[in-house]
């Protein structure tokens, strides 16, 4: 067994992969290269609580107690420079060169901006770390008229927390309609009407947006809109992921770094987990909590045990918008249609394929129905749409 394994991350899923290489009976070295100054912590709070309070507590992964039993030696704040894979050594910023048997590469993404002139602007922000969020608060709280430039999920949690803090705000979304790559059409329109009930002002097929400054505000214009200036910018156009390092040291990368089941990479010393690793069977990369921690789980789970399960659950996000719960479980195919039941807490839109099976389910708080919908898809069940968008239906009759 090895001896000392390097964690190349320190973000969720390089926490999960540590606890769980521990719980499953690996004492040796373990050593984890993160960029931050901050202990492994929950990402979810910092587009919600950790804007919202003047003082929001930070929110660690684990408690004190059970990160000091993990016996974890830091590097950090320090990046991971190159990997050696002849040597088995990963060399750092600071010059050392750490020798591993095993190596897990969790070095997640970070924000993109659409140019260097953004990165620039004091007024522009993005929002991927404990000191974006931190930023981020005392330019929420300085100003009043703030532009969130892309209607992602990121960007939509963020315009409603802005909402809540009584802000003026106004998203700019390039694509016809919000959250166009994840959900299909009907989701769009739903989360389009739940935004503006709040109040807040949506500019969808704005194309490229652009950005001048203004006396020291943020000048924002698009093919849609005339120029409006903002005390506040938020982008959250999504990610770019941190491949390169992998790349560099000639390991499969495609939308992310590739791996199998057990999250094993192109080299069978290399593992890779979280937003970085390539989903196996669907070859793309997710950005979510759930899979952060469970592929991490499953992968450290098989480096201590080559016949430990393999990994293969679906895409499963939520977000939470103005009081509501939103989950979204699975991917809408190209020739579904979407069925919608009309709940007085919220609405559920199931996305069936020809044969009636279920490829998403978008629920607005309804979790157990997320729950059924998972059994309906490891079951392969087919489903009646008319029983499905009747409310008077119990859904719980088709366990």
């Amino acid at each position: 067994m090895s001896d000392t394994i390097v964690i190349i991350g320190a973000g969720q899923a390089g926490g999960w992969t540590a606890k769980t290489l521990r719980d499953k009976g690996f004492t040796g070295r373990l050593v984890v290269v993160g960029d931050e100054s901050w202990d492994f912590y929950e990402r979810p709070p910092l587009s919600k609580s950790a804007l919202q309070q003047a003082q929001p507590p930070f929110s660690p992964l684990f408690s004190a107690e059970t990160l000091a039993a993990l016996n974890l030696e830091w590097r950090r704040p320090l990046r991971a420079e190159a990997i050696d894979r002849a040597a088995q050594e990963v060399v750092l910023s600071s010059g050392e060169r750490l020798r591993y048997d095993q190596l897990v590469i969790a070095t997640g993404g970070q924000a993109r901006l659409p140019g260097r002139e953004w990165q620039a602007h004091p007024r522009v922000y993005t929002l991927r770390s404990w000191d974006d969020a931190t930023r981020l608060r005392a330019g929420l709280s300085a100003g009043q008229r703030v532009a969130v430039v892309g209607g992602g999920w990121i960007g939509l949690e963020i315009a409603a927390t802005a909402r809540g803090l009584g802000k003026a705000v106004t998203v700019f979304e390039s694509q016809p309609r919000l959250c166009q790559r994840s959900v299909d059409p009907d989701v769009s329109s739903g989360l389009l009407a739940l935004h503006q009930s709040h109040g807040v002002t949506v500019h969808l097929n704005c194309g490229a947006v652009t950005l001048d400054d203004q006396q020291g505000l943020a000048l924002i214009g698009s093919a849609a809109t005339e120029q409006q200036a903002f005390d506040c910018v938020v982008v959250g156009i999504g990610v770019t992921l941190n491949s390169e390092l992998a790349a560099r040291a000639g390991l499969k990368v495609a939308q992310g770094i590739v791996v199998d089941a057990r999250g094993r990479t192109s080299d069978p010393a290399i593992f890779a987990v979280g937003d970085v690793a390539q989903h196996p069977r669907l070859g793309l990369c997710l950005q979510s909590w759930a899979w952060a921690q469970n592929q991490a789980i499953a992968t450290a789970a098989a480096m201590r045990d080559p016949q430990a399960p393999e990994y293969d659950d679906g895409p499963w996000l939520w977000s939470d918008q103005y009081g509501h719960n939103i989950q979204i479980l699975g991917l809408p195919g190209v020739a579904d249609r979407t069925w919608i039941r009309r709940q007085p807490a919220g609405d559920v839109y199931f996305s069936l394929d020809e044969r009636g099976r279920l490829t998403q389910l978008v629920s607005f708080n309804d979790p157990r129905t997320v729950k059924l919908a998972r059994r309906w898809q490891a079951s392969d069940r087919e489903l009646d749409p008319a029983q499905l968008v009747n409310p008077e239906f119990s859904l719980m009759s088709l366990k």
